[in-house]
């Protein structure tokens, strides 16, 4: 069964050509320009992830992801005008999945819906030979911890939000500490698809993760760069 894809923006323009380019990748596309009108839809008829706009007038997406997270725990990827860090943390505290920044390559967005249904894929919980439920390994590495199955990251009992892709990219390097992993190494995990990323991108997430994690420590300098090379986890 094809995945359905909800778009909810009062840009009409961004509604056609991104509905466009994910049916194209054989996505099913709903598209909403009025956020309340998407609500009563998202909740009664849900799609497998939504795609909603921050800057909506009436009901903004932050309002509209506060009423949606009452009912429903679909994934939702936040787009906005700009890169404002509030809105970032406050929208990955009320429940975003993702988050990427207008303009942005469509091929990009496209990446990041597939890594977040991948993420949401593996939240749902395993079954393990026996029947019985069993969860993702947690990841401890000195004052770093990663529980996999609830998205959830702290650093020295400290909860750090991160995004999907942000916590891909950190497990990755997490789960081997000490092993320098490339750009394009790095890029199959978060991205996994035949899509190009730059190289750019990578490093962009990177800093972010250690803005994130000085948030919380100042003396933070757990991923290492190794230049020319990659990044790796330095564990204590």
């Amino acid at each position: 069964m094809s995945t359905v894809i909800a778009l909810v923006d009062d840009d009409r323009n961004i509604l056609t050509s991104v509905s466009i380019a994910l049916q194209a990748e054989g996505f099913i596309t709903r598209v909403y320009s009025d956020s309340e009108a998407a609500l009563k839809a998202l909740t009664e008829n849900p799609p497998d992830l939504a795609v909603l706009d921050v800057k909506m007038p009436r009901m903004d997406g932050m309002e509209l992801l506060r009423r949606l997270r009452e009912k429903s725990a679909i994934p939702v990827i936040f787009l906005t005008s700009k890169d404002d860090e509030l809105d970032e943390a406050l929208g990955l505290a009320m429940g975003a999945d993702d988050y990427i920044a207008k303009p942005f390559s469509q091929r990009l967005l496209i990446a990041r819906i597939r890594a977040v249904l991948r993420r949401a894929e593996m939240r749902a919980t395993p079954v393990d030979e026996e029947g019985e439920a069993a969860e993702p390994a947690q990841i401890v590495r000195g004052r770093l911890a990663m529980d996999p199955a609830r998205h959830r990251v702290t650093w020295g009992g400290k909860d750090v939000t991160l995004t999907v892709t942000e916590f891909m990219i950190l497990e990755a390097l997490a789960q081997r500490p000490g092993v320098v992993k490339s750009r394009n190494q790095l890029m199959d995990v978060a991205y996994q698809d035949d899509i190009y990323v730059d190289d750019r991108t990578i490093d962009s997430h990177i800093k972010r993760l250690r803005r994130k994690f000085r948030a919380v420590d100042e003396d933070f300098g757990a991923i290492e760069t190794l230049y020319g090379v990659g990044y790796r986890f330095a564990e204590e």
